[in-house]
C-alpha cells in the first residue's frame, strides 16, 4: 500500500550559517550542512512516496523586537529553495523547488501587535511572489522562554492576529526539561487565543511539535511524567482547532534507547503513541520526523527507522487505509492548508 507522504518538520540550513542558530556549537554533528541533497539521501528508502515537506524555523539568533537579520537571513534561504535558484554549494536544485510545500517562519509573538505586524510586513516583502504564498504560520519557540511568556497580553493578541489571517502557530514546548508548567501554559494559551473569537474560522490553529516533548529516559506508566503527559493530552485532544506532530521522539529518549532497532523503540514508547492516538485520532495527527535533529545520536538511518515506527503505530492501531493516510499526509494537508 503505497501512501503518499508528508514530512511536517524538516530543518535546513548551510555549513556557514550554523553558527547563527542558538542551539549552535562548534563539535555538533549538526553543525554541518543539512541540505535538501542529505534529507533526499537520508529519505531514499521512501522517495517514490515523499510529496514533500514543511521547513519549519531552525531557531536562528534574534533579539526579538530589535534585530531579526538571522530570521530574514534564513527567510531568505527558504525563498532561494522554492524559487529553485540556489547559491553555489547549498545543496539543492531548481528540481527540488517543488518538494517544499509550505514554510513556518520565526516571528516575535512577543514583543506586540506593531513591532509583529511590522514584520510580517517584512517577511511578506522579502519572501517575494513565489515564496509568500507558501507562509503557511509561524512559530516562537516557548519551550526555552521564562514561565508565563505566552499568556501575555501581548503574546494573546499575537496569535489572535495570527488566527484572524489564516496563519497556523506551531506550538514548541518542552516537558521534558521544563514539568508540566509548560503543559498546563499550553492550555491556558490555547484557551486564551480562541476566547471571544467568534468566527471559528478565525481561531487560530494550534500546531503542537513533538507531543510536547516527553521525558523518554523513564520508560514508566506509573512516573508522574507520564501521568501528566497524559492528563495533557487528553485535555489538548479537547482544544478545537489543535493538531499534533508526531515528531522528535528521538531527542527525548536515553542514548541506549535510542540506538536500538525500530522494534524494539517502539515496544517502549507504545504507551505515549497509544495516547496520542486516542486523545487526537488519525485525523488530528501528522508524521514529521525532526530531521536532522533526529539523526543525533542516531545515525543517518533516522528518519528510516523513525518511518518504520510510525508504520508500526498505524498497523497496531489497525488504522484504515484512510486512516493512515491521514496521518502521513492527509492531517498535514488540512492543519497547513496546502494546495492540492
Amino acid at each position: 500500500m503505497s501512501i503518499p507522504i508528508i514530512d511536517s518538520h524538516i530543518h535546513l540550513w548551510n555549513e556557514a550559517e550554523a553558527p547563527s542558530h542558538n542551539w549552535y556549537a562548534s563539535d555538533s554533528p549538526l553543525a554541518t550542512r543539512h541540505s535538501i541533497a542529505e534529507y533526499r539521501e537520508a529519505t531514499s528508502s521512501s522517495a517514490s512516496q515523499l510529496s514533500g515537506f514543511i521547513y519549519i524555523e531552525a531557531d536562528r539568533k534574534n533579539d526579538d523586537s530589535k534585530d531579526w537579520s538571522e530570521p530574514l537571513n534564513e527567510l531568505a534561504w527558504m525563498r532561494r529553495i522554492i524559487e529553485g535558484k540556489p547559491q553555489e554549494g547549498e545543496g539543492h536544485t531548481a528540481d527540488n523547488a517543488k518538494l517544499c510545500l509550505g514554510i513556518i517562519p520565526w516571528a516575535p509573538i512577543a514583543s506586540g501587535l506593531p513591532k509583529l505586524k511590522e514584520y510580517i510586513a517584512t517577511v511578506e516583502e522579502q519572501a517575494g511572489e513565489a515564496a509568500w504564498p507558501k507562509v503557511k504560520g509561524f512559530r516562537y519557540l516557548l519551550q526555552d522562554k521564562p514561565n508565563k511568556t505566552g499568556l501575555t497580553e501581548e503574546f494573546i493578541d499575537g496569535l489572535k492576529l495570527l488566527g484572524e489571517k489564516g496563519w497556523v502557530f506551531d506550538a514548541g514546548v518542552d516537558q521534558h526539561r521544563r514539568g508540566r508548567v509548560q503543559l498546563e501554559e499550553l492550555v491556558e494559551i490555547i484557551d486564551r487565543a480562541h476566547d471571544g473569537v467568534e468566527d471559528e474560522d478565525k481561531k487560530v490553529v494550534f500546531i503542537i511539535n513533538h507531543l510536547c516533548k516527553p521525558d523518554l529516559t523513564i520508560i514508566s506508566q506509573t512516573d508522574p511524567s507520564f501521568i501528566a503527559w497524559r492528563s495533557a493530552m487528553f485535555t489538548l485532544g479537547k482544544c478545537r482547532r489543535t493538531y499534533m506532530k508526531l515528531s522528535g521522539l528521538f531527542e527525548e529518549m536515553s542514548d541506549s534507547l535510542k540506538t536500538q532497532s525500530a522494534e524494539q523503540i517502539f515496544s517502549a514508547i507504545l504507551p505515549w503513541l497509544a495516547v496520542v492516538i486516542a486523545a487526537f485520532g488519525p485525523e488530528r495527527i501528522m508524521f514529521g520526523s525532526n530531521w536532522p535533529v533526529c539523526t543525533v545520536g542516531v545515525g543517518e538511518e533516522a528518519w528510516k527507522k523513525w518511518h518504520k515506527i510510525v508504520d508500526m503505530m498505524c498497523d497496531m492501531a489497525g488504522l484504515s487505509q484512510e486512516d493512515q493516510t491521514m496521518v502521513w499526509s492527509g492531517t498535514a494537508k488540512k492543519a497547513y492548508n496546502l494546495e492540492g
